[in-house]
């Protein structure tokens, strides 16, 4: 039942109130005075206030002021024998959600009320939900090298400074980047992330600078870009290791100019963005081997963010796996589930090739698939979806015939990225697909290139 806290020095006004809400099914609560109101707003709880502006002692504005103070969501609705429009303005200036004349018209009050109660719950929903989605997008941890991270993070984001993120795939290079954006004083602009890896190569500088109508066969419309979209905010330039090398001279340019032209265009475009770039490639290598240019990996390398792999905070294990189960339990409507300490010390010894999102694909697993209220050791036992598993694992490892296809799928790739080297593009030409399709299944699957740490 909602609550209604019906605040008038006239007894009369008091009494039809109460009859008019609590026939309406509404609990109704009274207050004599601005002082009395003002103690009930701090003690107990509201959907809605009524509050009359005449009254003796403290009046109606001043106690609306106090209440905006104690209460910002609680909405107030003024009412008044002696109104004009000029009251009325002043408390709708001061926070009132509407105002009422008297003598009240019982349909109206009742549509006042139950306008501004919903009103009142849709931004308790929203910020609800809002912070949900806060949370999800939270680096969660309490091990040293995170705590590094988290510092940094602060440090940084109140500047302008450029920032390299780099780790491998899936450790959360995209959470750094909307860390520093949330923490920094652009966050009331965009955050535009882009995918490089993800672009065709004949594409990306479409994607990034935008071009002009007519510029190229397909160009039928003018199309504005990614640095422009982050004017004034932050653009992340995720997996910037697999940009070609004529993007980059172009990414060089804007850095160096603050200015950005568009494919086919003459102009020169004035632009004020940050830039975070992330990758999981080892830069100077692609330097020495001539896949990236010196001059763009130092114009990017100001401040330089390492995160770590999941290997090297194991003791953040099982902090992340009880969020990802609450996280998909409340996704799903599933009952909450828990991991017995066997579980949680399976899932501390595993390899964890794909870092934090091969684990929340686990969990998210498991839970689905769990029967009980608890996941104990014993239905960890099949692991990442692939590993270095043989073809006869991959038949006796059961599941659907889709999970056998999905496993049989990931191995093949696996396969073709290792006898390449790990060359996204050559791999990807061997296997007859498009660049963005390969990265897209290697995310998917979890794949990623194992160096000296697995």
């Amino acid at each position: 039942m909602k609550s209604v806290l019906v605040v008038d020095d006239e007894k009369a006004i008091r009494d039809s109130l109460k009859m008019i809400l609590e026939y309406a099914k509404y609990d109704v609560t009274f207050a004599e005075n601005g002082q009395a109101a003002l103690t009930k707003v701090v003690e107990d709880v509201f959907d809605l206030v009524l509050l009359d502006i005449k009254m003796a002692g403290i009046d109606g504005l001043k106690v609306l002021e106090k209440i905006r103070e104690i209460q910002p969501e609680l909405p107030v609705v003024m009412i008044s024998g002696h109104g004009t429009i000029e009251t009325a303005v002043e408390a709708t200036k001061l926070g009132a959600y509407d105002f009422l004349p008297k003598p009240l018209d019982r349909d109206k009050l009742l549509i006042v009320t139950r306008n501004a109660i919903e009103r009142k719950q849709l931004l308790s929903e929203n910020k609800e939900m809002m912070e949900k989605v806060r949370r999800q997008g939270e680096i969660l941890g309490e091990s040293p090298k995170i705590k590094e991270v988290l510092a940094l993070i602060g440090k940084v984001a109140q500047t302008d400074a450029k920032v390299l993120i780099t780790g491998e795939n899936g450790v959360g290079k995209e959470l750094v980047a909307r860390a520093i954006h949330r923490q920094s004083r652009r966050n009331g602009k965009p955050l535009v992330e882009v995918n490089c890896a993800a672009i065709p190569n004949e594409l990306i500088e479409s994607e990034l600078f935008g071009h002009e109508k007519g510029s190229f066969t397909g160009a039928t419309t003018q199309r504005v870009g990614k640095f422009e979209l982050a004017d004034g905010g932050i653009i992340f330039l995720d997996e910037i290791g697999d940009m070609n090398l004529k993007a980059q001279a172009k990414v060089l340019r804007v850095l160096e100019e603050g200015k950005v032209e568009r494919v086919g265009g003459s102009r020169q475009i004035s632009i004020d963005v940050r830039v975070l770039a992330a990758t999981n490639h080892d830069l100077p290598v692609a330097i020495k081997e001539g896949r990236f240019r010196e001059d763009l990996f130092h114009r990017l390398n100001v401040i330089p963010i390492v995160v770590p792999p999941l290997r090297e905070r194991r003791e953040d294990i099982p902090l992340l796996a009880a969020a990802f189960a609450e996280g998909i339990c409340t996704q799903y409507g599933m009952r909450r589930v828990k991991f017995a300490d066997d579980a949680l010390r399976k899932l501390q010894s595993m390899d964890w090739s794909g870092n934090v999102r091969e684990l929340r694909n686990v969990v998210e697993r498991l839970v689905i698939m769990n029967s009980s209220a608890t996941i104990d050791a014993s239905e960890i036992d099949q692991g990442p979806l692939v590993g270095k598993s043989s073809p006869d694992d991959l038949l006796n490892i059961g599941g659907t015939f889709q999970d056998f296809k999905d496993r049989a799928e990931a191995a093949y790739i696996k396969k073709q990225l290792e006898a390449h080297n790990w060359n996204i593009s050559k791999t990807a030409e061997s296997l007859d697909i498009q660049r963005s399709h390969l990265y897209n299944k290697m995310k998917k699957f979890g794949l990623n290139r194992e160096d000296e740490h697995s």
